[in-house]
Formats: structure tokens, sequence, C-alpha cells
């Protein structure tokens, strides 16, 4: 499987495309807010030749769906996302807001819920739904066990994790999912968070000071 990231909007927030040999990708928190990034994604698949068949979502605050709206208008996706974060959709705009981000547009709904367990298919690629509340209360990471690779959104991140004090946090509750979750996937899986570089899973483990 093959991997493009982009780092979109004020909170650089990272964008993730998947795709295969079959020129069929998976596009997880389309976070492009401003025209150049809605730009540079397109061209992207353009050069490649590939076909945005999936449109996902971690979960559902306005850094990673800022760009829904672009991929349903362009691509006819509709977004994949957890229920419990649903809440979320009806006030994004206000939300942003608050955070700074003003003139947004109204995101469009999810098309398809997902819960923990789901198997995604897109080429001959397949990413297993893995249900990890904490950081929003419908969270969800995206695991290739093929690949060994888990888009792991706002949950888990280079020595840290997802803060837990927006609406529908808890922070006993993602380090627990983490814990009996994430970390039993295998030492060598790699980690795509919602912000920042790339981990390990066995670094985590051993460095993350959440769980020393």
């Amino acid at each position: 499987m093959n991997i493009q990231i982009f780092v979109n909007n004020p909170w650089e927030e990272n964008t993730v495309v998947l795709y295969d040999d079959t020129k069929e990708a998976a596009v997880i928190d389309c976070g492009c807010f401003l025209e150049e990034e809605r730009k540079a994604i397109q061209s992207f698949l353009t050069e490649k030749g590939l076909t945005p068949v999936v449109l996902l979502n971690t979960h559902l605050h306005p850094d990673h769906i800022f760009g829904n709206e672009f991929m349903k208008k362009t691509y006819g996706l509709e977004t994949q996302a957890s229920e419990e974060d649903n809440f979320l959709i009806q006030h994004a705009v206000e939300y942003a807001a608050v955070l700074g981000i003003t003139g947004i547009a109204q995101p469009p709904q999810v098309g398809t819920f997902l819960k923990g367990g789901d198997v995604i298919r897109f080429g001959e690629s397949e990413l297993e739904v893995i249900a990890i509340p904490g950081h929003s209360p419908g969270g969800l990471c995206f695991y290739s066990k093929k690949d060994k690779l888990l888009v792991a959104g706002d949950v888990l991140f280079a020595g840290s994790v997802g803060r837990s004090d927006l609406p529908g946090g808890n922070g006993t509750q993602l380090l627990e999912a983490i814990r009996t979750r994430l970390f039993v996937l295998g030492d060598d899986v790699k980690v795509i968070p919602g912000h920042g570089p790339a981990t390990v899973i066995e670094k985590e483990k051993k460095c993350n000071p959440f769980f020393q």
C-alpha cells in the first residue's frame, strides 16, 4: 500500500491518502481548508491516475472535516465515520469559530456510520476499523494488518496522546483503549497520527510518557 500525507489547515492536520496498484484510493481525514490545499490533493490524485472511492474520518472535529464538502462535490464521496461523533457536525461552524476559524461552510452529514470491527475495502486493500473513544466519543482508527499500518487520527501521537478535555472526551477511557486495542497490534506497526510525525507502536509502548 502506498501512502501520501498532506499537512492541511492552521492546525497542521494530516490528511492521508492510501492507494494500491489498482489505482483506487482511500482518503482519510480530509482537512484541506484553503483552495491551494484542495488543489494539491486534486492534482496528486490526477497525476497518479488515482480514483478515490472511500472517504473516511477518524473523528469529526472541524480540522479533520474541512475538506469533506470538497470531496463530495468533486468525487461524489460521502464520509464514513462513527455515529457517536455525529453531534460534532451539527456544531462544526460554531466550534471552528471558537477555535479561531470563521467563514467555513456547514460540513455535509455522514453518509455511512462505522463501528469497531467493520472492514473497509478499496482496490486490493482492507482496513479494519478499531474504535478508540476518549479524544472524542466516536474515535476510530483504521488498521491494515497486511501493511502493518495504523491511521490513528488524534488518538495516539509520537510521544503523546489526544487531548480529552473537548466535548465528549474521557482521558481514562482513551488510555485504556490504546493499551488494550492498539498496543496489541504489533511492535512494528507504523502509526500515522492526525498531527505531527509518524511513529511505531513499540516506541510508544516504551517511551510515551502517558504509559510509563
